[in-house]
């Protein structure tokens, strides 16, 4: 059982009861494998492909845990969350799966796509200035009108829980892991993983990835306490959080043996490999752990690799603009 704040707990038993409330509604997406990827990167890597998860991303096991398992213990009418695009959507999604109203805080910035895909799931949409305005602060302003509940992205017992199913089906398909590498952001993924992975395979090793620009869990790591930065400038929009959260930090200290950076060019080469040869689609964000093993930002040889390839929300013109450079 792993303490993460102030009477808050996290054991392999909430993993479990995420794990059921999400049978039969969330997707148990498939596993990947490109024997040229391996080749290339020296090892062999099995891509856990949460970009087809509903909703488009992982973000959708945490936001669907949340919100049920707050129903099973008050009656749920409205929910409010903030996001820059992939919890927005899985929030978005989960209300209208329950049958609850939602109000999502984005930022004025955010993707197109993931802005409209967000008010395609009946959610209502409120911009803000994420350089100027803190988001946490709007939040908890609309909870308090409108009687709503928050749905943080990542600092929440349910939401770390959820997404750590993520690295339970993986390990249920392929056990023999060596390494398990995710993108980091808040750190509920990473953090709900390790719990999950070092539960099934205490011996693995656990790293975290990040944008160059956006380098507050390495910072964080590094100084042993969290660090707050600038909004990073990253193609990576999902991976743009200026600090790690407050109970994912203590799980990824205890856990997560070191975090590794790439640049937004390496987001970009990986993300058309993936499209090309194993067609699928993955954003940025998504491709950050699997841009680390192909671009050798740790020593992987020979070993067995466990990525997750987190979201699929691409902006269409976004996409073109990479491809076009790529020629």
């Amino acid at each position: 059982m792993i303490g993460c704040g102030t009477e808050i707990t996290l054991s392999w038993d909430h993993i479990q009861q995420a794990q059921r409330r999400l049978q039969g509604v969330a997707r148990r997406t498939p596993v990947f494998h490109s024997r040229q990827f391996d080749q290339e990167a020296g090892c062999t890597v099995l891509f856990k492909a949460e970009n087809l998860q509903r909703a488009g991303a992982f973000k959708f096991r945490g936001a669907y845990n949340k919100i049920k398992g707050e129903s099973e213990k008050q009656k749920v009418d409205s929910v409010v969350a903030f996001s820059s695009g992939n919890h927005a959507q899985a929030v978005a999604l989960t209300a209208k799966l329950m049958g609850t109203r939602a109000t999502i805080i984005m930022p004025e910035d955010a993707p197109p796509a993931k802005i409209a895909a967000t008010r395609a799931y009946g959610a209502e949409v409120v911009f803000y200035d994420r350089y100027a305005e803190n988001r946490q602060d709007i939040g908890e302003r609309l909870c308090r009108e409108r009687s709503a509940i928050l749905v943080p992205p990542f600092d929440d017992p349910f939401i770390i829980a959820g997404q750590g199913t993520a690295a339970l089906e993986l390990l249920d398909e392929v056990p023999d892991l060596d390494f398990l590498l995710a993108p980091v952001s808040g750190c509920g993924l990473i953090a709900g993983c390790a719990l999950a992975a070092r539960h099934l395979r205490p011996q693995i090793r656990i790293l975290g990835v990040e944008p160059e620009a956006g380098n507050d869990t390495y910072l964080s790591l590094v100084k042993g306490e969290r660090v707050a930065i600038p909004v990073p400038r990253t193609i990576a929009d999902g991976l743009q959080v200026t600090s790690p959260g407050e109970l994912t930090f203590p799980i990824v200290k205890q856990f997560v043996e070191r975090i590794l950076l790439v640049s937004d060019a390496e987001l970009v080469e990986t993300l058309i490999f993936i499209l090309e040869r194993l067609k699928i689609l993955v954003e940025p964000s998504g491709v950050a752990a699997a841009a680390a093993v192909r671009h050798k930002k740790a020593d992987f040889s020979g070993k067995r690799v466990g990525i997750i390839l987190s979201g699929g929300n691409v902006d269409m013109k976004a996409l073109g603009g990479y491809l076009s450079h790529d020629q």
